[in-house]
């Protein structure tokens, strides 16, 4: 009897193992979303506030996003992902900062279980990016347009980004002063004046000049140490150092210069003793170690050009103004205050006092995200209601959107829809409210067309939240939504870490 014929040909089918590749995504979505989570209680009026503490021993009180995320150590690689995409959100909006990597972490959840299910990584990461353009039409048909000379809606907006901050007590003196300060011009310095040999205090008419050389006698460009044992050697040295300082106040004078702001210098000093006892003689007012930062906007503001050499110091260079004068502060500390400039460049200056360093940073944050806020509204003139209310919206609108969708394609538009909803989820949660049954209602609300429903922490119930105030710049929602998807699409490529020493 003849043996069986055996087939020749190889096996065609082949076993490939993607364990790995699963295995990094989902310890990169769970990095990502432990950093989420880390800032999600800040969230809101009600939020809790975080408290820093460097390896310096500085200690930072803030609930802002951006500030907290940036003072983290953070080594996992996709987790970094959401301190770039906060500090980005920051650049863009200057607000929404902790909001938008609230919406990363809940649609990195939601990718989660869609990748759990089977459903390939790239068909995820094309679903998200067609829901976060929906996402921004929907949104862009909910907002109202907004005119800057409506002050009051500007107060507003500025308003409830100050209302979620640790000085959110003072929100009706700061938000004012952030409208004002975007609409209108000023400067103030948290300099003194110099007071060595007795010089000016106050000046009228002022002839501002910033220079950025050293009235100061040269030194040579290496260390060294020069000896001089005659006396009549070491009196010429002295007097030829007076005769290099007396030629340049005198050309200063000669511009009619009487205020002189004078950059901080590294190399040497940038003024003497000497030199500010012949400047007091010469009836000019001395503001020295300015920063080097400082300049740009100093000059912008005077309406004048920063001056590197002592040969360039002429009269056109110069800034004008009605008065220059030292001012005392209720603590005992002085600023410098200049009115009156001619010619003033689009600037302002905002001085912010407080009990200790902590409150007067914090402050400070504050009014940056107040300030971004009107910035925003200057740049896209539409406003869109807060508390929640956008987000339920969202997920109503793109949860009925899924429906018409075909295939994994409305599968993934619908858990996405939910996935927003941590927003109002997370306002009830931190406000110490049933979040369940606050979200159920909010639902309700939006099915029956108040798009403008939301939830109102303060009076723990559910308003409308445009007749409450509680608004934002549209600008500040879109861009949360299309940079957490943005960033959300980026993590879910990634399939594998390659270390490089």
């Amino acid at each position: 009897m003849a043996a069986p014929a055996v087939s020749k040909g190889k096996s065609t089918e082949t076993f490939v193992d993607n364990k790995r590749k699963d295995d990094i995504r989902m310890a990169n979505i769970a990095a990502a979303q432990s950093v989420a989570n880390a800032v999600r209680t800040s969230l809101g009026p009600k939020g809790m506030d975080k408290m820093i503490s460097t390896s310096s021993g500085e200690v930072i009180i803030t609930n802002d996003g951006a500030t907290i995320l940036n003072k983290m150590e953070v080594l996992q690689p996709a987790a970094k992902f959401l301190v770039e995409l906060s500090k980005s959100q920051d650049v863009v909006a200057g607000d929404g900062t902790t909001t938008v990597v609230v919406i990363a972490g809940s649609l990195l959840k939601a990718s989660l279980g869609l990748l759990t299910s089977g459903i390939h990584p790239t068909i995820v990461s094309d679903s998200l990016h067609k829901t976060s353009i929906k996402a921004v039409e929907i949104l862009s048909a909910m907002a109202v347009p907004v005119e800057l000379s409506d002050r009051d809606s500007l107060v507003k907006s500025a308003s409830t980004s100050l209302n979620s901050k640790v000085v959110s007590q003072y929100s009706t003196l700061l938000a004012p002063l952030a409208v004002d300060a975007v609409l209108s011009v000023g400067l103030v310095f948290d300099k003194k004046v110099s007071h060595a040999a007795g010089g000016p205090t106050r000046v009228e008419n002022a002839k501002i000049g910033v220079i950025q050389f050293q009235i100061s006698p040269p030194k040579t460009d290496i260390e060294q140490s020069i000896v001089v044992s005659d006396y009549s050697q070491m009196d010429r040295i002295l007097k030829e150092e007076r005769n290099y300082i007396l030629s340049m106040i005198k050309k200063i004078k000669a511009t009619g210069c009487n205020v002189l702001l004078i950059q901080k210098s590294i190399l040497r000093d940038a003024v003497t003793d000497l030199s500010l006892h012949y400047l007091a003689k010469a009836k000019i007012l001395v503001i020295k170690d300015v920063e080097r930062d400082e300049i740009e906007f100093i000059t912008k503001t005077l309406n004048c050009l920063p001056i590197s050499n002592i040969e360039h110091f002429r009269a056109e260079k110069l800034g004008y103004a009605d008065l220059v004068e030292e001012v005392p502060l209720g603590d005992g500390g002085k600023i410098v205050k200049i009115t009156g400039i001619k010619d003033m460049g689009r600037t302002t200056s905002v001085l912010v006092r407080g009990s200790n360093h902590l409150v007067i940073d914090e402050a400070e944050r504050s009014l940056h995200d107040a300030l971004c806020v009107v910035r925003c509204l200057v740049n896209k003139k539409f406003l869109i209601a807060g508390g929640g209310a956008p987000e339920i919206e969202l997920s109503r609108q793109l949860g009925a959107w899924a429906k018409v969708l075909q295939g994994m394609e409305g599968y993934c538009v619908k858990a996405f829809a939910e996935a927003l909803e941590v927003i109002p989820y997370t306002l009830a949660e931190n406000a110490g409210l049933n979040p369940i049954a606050i979200v159920t209602e909010l639902r309700n609300r939006h099915a029956q067309g108040e798009i403008n429903a939301g939830i109102n922490v303060r009076k723990g119930q559910i308003t409308n939240i445009l007749e409450e105030n509680v608004v934002q710049p549209l600008l500040v929602s879109t861009s949360a939504i299309s940079l957490a998807t943005e960033c959300v699409r980026m993590i879910l490529k990634i399939d594998d870490i390659v270390t490089v020493r």
